[in-house]
């Protein structure tokens, strides 16, 4: 077993290497620039497209598929990968995550436009997509032997990696977070999660979306509105954390307390590796939640997918870095959610028990939007039969995750995502000049 594990542990590090990290940046540079800086310039008018009633086709409103994108997205990484980026990158690594978003705002963009724009209805009458979906009608049509292995096998990865990274993990996650904060015996928790999750489940789309648009909005709310609040109580050290992030983003930063020092290529790849990590972009799951969106325009739902990476990264995970630049804690030589408890915590009376129920909040979404995923990837692969049976292995999946130590489940999930980025990567680039001239036409058309 232990072969096993220094096995995937050696192809994990392969998989996510400079190469990846490169590809992914790149790519997004690409689409950027492709785009003319679309996401960056119509922002205002992604804001106000999801707050505008649905009018279309499609299971859920364009907001809904904005939420339920948000519920896999939002989780441990903007708790704990934020404080692992600047634990091992120093706090110029935030810097780089902000990079990474920014260049990800024209990726998210172009796979929400390539779910809606090749999704298809199912025997159910679900509007369905994605990667698997717009590498079968898209890709496929210039390349018929290409989407013939990059569609199934892009399918596959996502059915196996979210028992990994979207089940086992978040349900670990709100277990030890509900345990070391409440008391509350891990067993307890697995058994109530299952039960919470399968009712949803039930539902389908519809209801995760509907829990999804409550839940989201809620806890992100919380988290802000707590972060702000010590930012605001440190409001003096604000230009000087401002200042050290940009410093540190160019120049290495020296051991001091218990930071053990970073190197600027380290501030590079941690906030690459992270951003990455917590915004999805580049990995094409989220395009599997706006495949099913209410809309007769791929464009809207394109500039609608990308705020999941703008308030993912740009806003959620720099309140989390300012805070634990601010109050010092980034010092403390604490990793991981621990770092941010510490930051939180050691600011205001309950900021640690905040950090952890919006950590349990994160994760239990993150269930609900990855069972989405791996749902539509088994109905890809096999038909709408296969629906039941993969909602009843997740349901039964999750007490096994709360109990289980998930070292080698997480070095598994986390290898799978970097092999769903590759299928998705290629696909993005084969499909970009049908992407840029449908945007083109959309704004020629607004004019």
């Amino acid at each position: 077993m232990q072969a096993l594990h220094d096995f995937v542990e050696m192809i994990d590090g392969y998989l996510w290497g400079p190469w990846m990290l490169g590809a992914l940046a790149l790519t997004g540079v690409f689409l950027t620039v492709g785009l003319r800086f679309i996401p960056w310039r119509k922002l205002p008018e992604a804001f106000k497209l999801a707050l505008q009633p649905s009018k279309g086709p499609g299971d859920i409103s364009p907001f809904q598929a904005l939420m339920t994108a948000m519920a896999a997205t939002v989780g441990t990484g903007n708790i704990a990968g934020v404080a692992t980026a600047i634990y091992f990158g120093g706090p110029g690594a935030l810097f780089y995550m902000w990079v990474i978003a920014l260049v990800g705002m024209a990726t998210k963009y172009s796979e929400a436009v390539c779910a809606v724009a090749y999704r298809e209805v199912d025997e159910l009458g679900n509007h369905v997509g994605g990667p698997m979906y717009y590498i079968k009608n898209g890709v496929g049509a210039k390349f018929p032997k290409v989407a013939l292995v990059l569609a199934p096998a892009f399918a596959i990865f996502t059915a196996f990696a979210g028992f990994g990274i979207g089940n086992g993990v978040q349900a670990n996650s709100v277990a030890l977070a509900l345990r070391d904060t409440f008391a509350v015996p891990v067993e307890v928790t697995g058994l109530a999660l299952m039960v919470i999750v399968g009712l949803v489940l039930i539902g389908g789309i519809r209801r995760i979306a509907d829990v999804a648009s409550a839940l989201v909005p809620t806890m992100i709310v919380i988290y802000l509105g707590t972060g702000l609040v010590i930012l605001a109580m440190n409001y003096a050290a604000l230009p000087g954390a401002v200042a050290l992030i940009f410093e540190s983003a160019f120049t290495p930063v020296a051991a001091e307390g218990g930071f053990l020092g970073a190197t600027v290529m380290l501030a590079i790849r941690w906030g690459f590796a992270r951003g990455i990590f917590s915004n999805e972009a580049g990995l094409g799951s989220a395009a599997i939640a706006h495949a099913a969106a209410k809309t007769d325009d791929p464009i809207q739902q394109g500039l609608v997918g990308m705020l999941g990476t703008f308030i993912d990264t740009i806003i959620v995970c720099t309140i989390t870095g300012l805070v634990i630049i601010t109050t010092g804690a980034w010092m403390s030589g604490e990793n991981g959610a621990v770092l941010t408890s510490t930051a939180f915590g050691g600011a205001l009376p309950y900021g640690g028990i905040i950090v952890a129920v919006c950590l349990a909040l994160f994760a239990f979404t993150t269930l609900l939007g990855w069972s989405y995923y791996g749902e539509r990837a088994v109905e890809f692969l096999f038909g709408v039969k296969a629906i039941v049976p993969y909602r009843i292995v997740w349901v039964l999946a999750v007490p096994v995750g709360a109990i289980t130590s998930l070292d080698f489940v997480w070095l598994l999930a986390d290898a799978l995502n970097a092999m769903m980025a590759i299928p998705n990567l290629i696909a993005l680039l084969i499909l970009s000049p049908a992407i840029f001239a449908m945007t083109r036409n959309y704004w020629a058309k607004d004019k």
